[in-house]
């Protein structure tokens, strides 16, 4: 069995800081995440996903955190393909793009030479967190309009290339990545190109979602947990991933992530059913399961 990280998709979102879960003396952003960090190995950040971050924050995560602490970073919703607030953009690039841009944006909307910019702020603003060795991958998840094709693995290719010596990690929001015609194709093609693979469960019958298949594609394999929301489609984050993994799931994930992590030297594993402290606690017993697993 592979190393194992297990961590939760947010440490600072309403419904966890309104749960309970941190003490009464954790009441800054400083103390929340040293308590988080006393408590798991791995955080994912989604936050960067609406908004790039900035490099002072980078910075004081770093600083925040044991050194042995590992940090996933969703990509910026503008480099996945997905459609982005102008005043997500930072100030002097919506200046470039005039006085009234859409309400949302996709990179063909963009001048090349901004894209290009967005892509150099974000990466060079996590440049502290790689350095310090803290950063596991940045999560690049892609929208269910990205089926698989040659023009959307060169843009995986792409995404490689332009985020090293940072790694990336890839999560399918298609089903059709994944069904029978495409899946061994698609894992060969990650594989070949030593792109890990992001694993998921989540509810099925959707237009995103993607089935529950297990495999390792690198040296670096991810386990993303969305929960099984009847209310998967609605716009409520607090509805989406309303939901407690009950103990007999995560006792059947926790064997098969220890299949899993017997083909990866390390398995980063993160519950994302973020309403209350669902995550924190679904996350704390499966780290238990793993480790008795050993």
């Amino acid at each position: 069995m592979g190393k194992i990280l297990v961590g939760t998709a947010s440490w600072t979102d309403k419904s966890l800081l309104a749960s309970g879960w941190y003490p009464p003396e954790a009441s800054t952003p400083e103390a929340r995440l040293a308590h988080y960090a006393s408590r798991f190995p791995l955080v994912e950040v989604d936050a960067t996903y609406y908004h790039p971050p900035a490099r002072r924050t980078a910075e004081l995560w770093r600083e925040r955190t044991p050194d042995d602490f590992t940090f996933n970073v969703k990509a910026f919703s503008l480099l996945t393909q997905h459609p982005t607030r102008p005043d997500a953009l930072h100030k002097d690039l919506r200046t470039a793009l005039g006085e009234r841009p859409k309400r949302t944006l996709y990179q063909r909307d963009l001048p090349p030479e901004v894209v290009e910019e967005v892509w150099d702020r974000f990466l060079s603003a996590l440049v502290p967190l790689h350095e310090a060795g803290r950063l596991g991958a940045l999560l690049f998840q892609f929208p269910p309009w990205f089926p698989p094709g040659e023009s959307n693995r060169r843009y995986l290719l792409r995404c490689r290339d332009r985020c090293r010596p940072m790694r990336i990690c890839v999560e399918f929001r298609n089903a059709a990545w994944m069904d029978d015609a495409h899946r061994a194709d698609t894992l060969d093609f990650l594989a070949a190109h030593d792109l890990p693979y992001v694993c998921v469960d989540m509810p099925q019958g959707h237009p995103s979602s993607v089935p529950p298949v297990l495999a390792a594609t690198s040296d670096l394999a991810v386990v993303r947990l969305h929960g099984h929301s009847e209310k998967w489609a609605s716009k409520v984050i607090e509805e989406r991933f309303g939901y407690l993994y009950g103990e007999d799931e995560l006792r059947d994930w926790a064997e098969r992530i220890a299949r899993l992590s017997d083909r990866a030297a390390v398995t980063h594993v993160l519950t994302n059913n973020c309403c209350g402290d669902n995550s924190q606690r679904n996350a704390a017993r499966l780290a238990e399961l793993l480790d008795a697993a050993r």
